[in-house]
């Protein structure tokens, strides 16, 4: 959490001031309450940032608690903020707008004393309009669009900056909560404006190479209110702003207990040195094809038959080709589906940003109450981030949270090549509790798989490499591979005078 520091100690709001909610849950979650009453705040963003509809969530929120709200627009009509209102399934009707810019056509003689061209008059007859409406609607909520308006009309920064603090000392003198809006029109950043306003909340869109554009919030300062720093995902759809509170694995414990968390598979437990425990996360690693998403499915299916729920996030592969490998492998998946047991999301990462996954993997665990989580594949979710660097520091903070929970984590990652030397698009193997190689040998003409725990901080574990068969009984694990070598250096060579037989026949 951060926030601002008064007399040398954080201040997570004064006893004397009401928090009211900004209409949005996520953003209330970041201000750990919402916003202080009766203060100044800003919403800055260039056009389509989503600016005029968390205003408008703000005063309908209002509304919704019997507050009345006042939309004093200066660059939009009240018709076209009625439209913005209909596509998210909103009315008006609870929230007064008052217009200064003209209709398209000729004035309205009724209308003459309360439109206005914002260019046409003086900037104090302009806020002594504002001032005038303020006082007869006498609202508990303000929404001012936008201040690029008065900065127009001000022509200097040192009467615009005037105009501003007459706007918030005439609001103190009232019960008034007021949040300006900005589409950042001038050519710099109006740092004066950040000391004048109370709070400054930034929405940004960002433009990607390829899928959807990005959008995310940042509260850049919030006096008196602790708040959750950094970037915040968002997205705009019918029903307004739903933003993403970034994760923060500290505010979120509970205890469980460690203990083993079975795969349903015997033989692969006992290489895993009794299992996995709850509260870590494995690694299955190696080609393409050579098996990781049917280990991780074994799990999932194992939790669905003790009656836990399991969720299967696949980045790579839809959910028709995930259950036909069940139907191969013997496996209930499609029963466990129907059921709810196994919750399937198929995840397509040109269309869903960082910050929704997670928050989608939280509501898994608190509302759902998941206790095995996959991601298939990490190189998947890898390609939903704007840079490696970020994936690993929220993938830390991400499997942080989900130990803290008691929840197994299975990952997925594959490496570039099917046979011999291999390479991994990243390297977070020092983020897993435990790291299972899968890797293709070749064996007398026919291809095998091979199967190694090579890492587990929690417990002894086998050291062996044992070959392992995919067949409608499910997967087998065969005895260790003792008279091969170089098998994970991608180089097998075969030390015995005979190529064993261990009865395991591979119908892939």
């Amino acid at each position: 959490m951060t926030g601002e520091f008064v007399g040398g100690q954080r201040n997570g709001g004064s006893k004397d001031l009401t928090r009211i909610s900004t209409g949005s849950g996520g953003l209330d979650d970041i201000l750990g309450g919402g916003l202080d009453a009766n203060r100044l705040y800003l919403y800055e963003g260039r056009p389509g940032t989503g600016k005029t509809t968390i205003s408008l969530q703000f005063l309908l929120k209002g509304a919704a608690l019997g507050e009345r709200g006042l939309y004093i627009t200066l660059s939009e009509t009240k018709q076209e903020l009625e439209v913005v209102a209909e596509r998210h399934g909103w009315s008006l009707a609870g929230v007064d707008v008052f217009e200064l810019v003209p209709p398209e056509t000729t004035l309205d003689p009724e209308r003459e004393l309360t439109v206005f061209h914002p260019a046409e008059v003086e900037l104090s007859e302009t806020t002594s309009l504002m001032f005038k409406e303020v006082e007869r609607i006498d609202p508990a909520r303000v929404v001012i669009d936008s201040l690029s308006e008065l900065r127009l009309l001000a022509q200097s920064p040192l009467r615009y900056r005037r105009q501003v603090l007459a706007l918030k000392h005439f609001f103190a003198k009232r019960n008034c909560t007021v949040i300006l809006l900005d589409d950042l029109s001038s050519s710099q950043d109006d740092l004066q404006l950040h000391s004048i306003a109370h709070g400054v909340v930034m929405l940004e869109q960002l433009a990607i190479e390829y899928g959807a554009e990005r959008r995310r919030l940042r509260v850049i300062k919030m006096r008196g209110i602790s708040f959750r720093g950094g970037f915040h995902d968002f997205t705009i759809a019918e029903g307004g702003l739903k933003i993403f509170p970034r994760l923060v694995a500290a505010e979120h414990h509970r205890p469980f207990l460690g203990e083993f968390t079975p795969s349903g598979n015997t033989e692969l437990d006992q290489l895993l040195g009794g299992g996995l425990e709850r509260g870590t996360n494995a690694l299955l690693i190696g080609a393409a094809g050579v098996g990781k998403s049917s280990l991780a499915l074994t799990y999932a299916i194992a939790a669905a038959e003790r009656g836990e729920h399991a969720v299967f996030f696949a980045f790579d592969e839809g959910r028709g080709t995930v259950e036909a490998r069940g139907r191969t492998l013997g496996l209930p998946l499609a029963t466990h589906l129907d059921s709810g047991r196994i919750r399937f999301q198929q995840i397509d990462p040109a269309e869903l940003s960082p910050g929704e996954f997670g928050a989608n993997v939280l509501q898994s665990v608190e509302r759902d109450k998941a206790r095995v989580v996959v991601i298939d594949s990490l190189n998947g979710y890898l390609n939903a981030m704007p840079d490696e660097r970020f994936l690993i520091l929220q993938m830390h903070e991400l499997l942080s949270y989900l130990s803290q929970q008691g929840v197994l984590t299975i990952l997925v990652l594959a490496q570039h090549g099917l046979v011999g030397p291999m390479d991994t698009p990243l390297d977070i193997s020092y983020l897993s509790d435990a790291v299972l190689m899968l890797r293709y040998f070749e064996v007398a003409g026919t291809v095998r798989r091979a199967l190694s725990v090579v890492k587990k901080r929690s417990g002894n574990h086998e050291h062996t490499i044992r070959e392992f068969r995919l067949s409608s009984a499910g997967i087998t694990l065969g005895p260790p591979l003792t008279d091969f070598s170089g098998i994970f250096a991608g180089n097998p060579r075969y030390n015995a005078i005979a190529v064993p037989d261990t009865g395991m026949r591979d119908e892939h």
